[in-house]
């Protein structure tokens, strides 16, 4: 992020990608807000922020690369602002590998909250670099879609990019039978 970047300056750019338009937000530290743009929140730039592509070249190649499969993990410089409980749950996120899910309820054990899957979900829902902080890869304990700020059609579009099994929509004609498989297959 530091190419051309000035300190204490916010830079916003668009980019294209195949899930819609993607807004990029950081300074000079590094990236801190991917928004979507196609969604009913779509994020807008503040008046004091500086567009510019430049700052953006590494998180646009990477995201790019991402989006035809060549790329699995995200190398950039990130400064996400949120609690510290949030932190330590992006943080969590960026462990779960490509392709695999994981349940609120197992990220809120594996991080030492074993009754905190709502806080986690909270959390997870707050991100603010999705795609790049995988939080698209978090699911229900029954392997169901839940919730995703750019939306249940594109969460559904990143796992499926990501080759994801196991996953299904609450509202899906066959999300009864893929979630008793999915269960079938956690019990094994």
């Amino acid at each position: 992020m530091n190419r051309g970047a000035v300190a204490g300056t916010t830079y916003w750019h668009e980019i294209d990608s195949p899930i819609g338009a993607l807004l990029l937000a950081g300074d000079a530290r590094g990236l801190s807000c991917v928004g979507f743009q196609a969604g009913p929140r779509a994020m807008r730039p503040q008046p004091h922020w500086v567009k510019s592509a430049d700052p953006f070249a590494a998180a646009a190649a990477q995201l790019a690369a991402y989006f035809t499969g060549s790329l699995r993990v995200f190398s950039l410089d990130l400064v996400p602002r949120g609690t510290p409980f949030q932190l330590e749950v992006w943080a969590a996120l960026r462990l779960i590998p490509y392709g695999e899910t994981l349940s609120y309820g197992e990220l809120a054990r594996r991080l030492g909250h074993a009754q905190g899957a709502r806080a986690v979900g909270l959390a997870n829902g707050a991100n603010p670099l999705p795609v790049i902080v995988p939080c698209h890869r978090v699911i229900g304990a029954d392997g169901s879609l839940t919730g995703f700020g750019g939306g249940l059609p594109i969460k559904r579009a990143l796992l499926a990019l990501e080759g994801a099994d196991c996953v299904s929509d609450l509202f899906s004609a066959s999300a009864p039978r893929t979630m008793a498989l999915c269960a079938e297959k956690r019990r094994a």
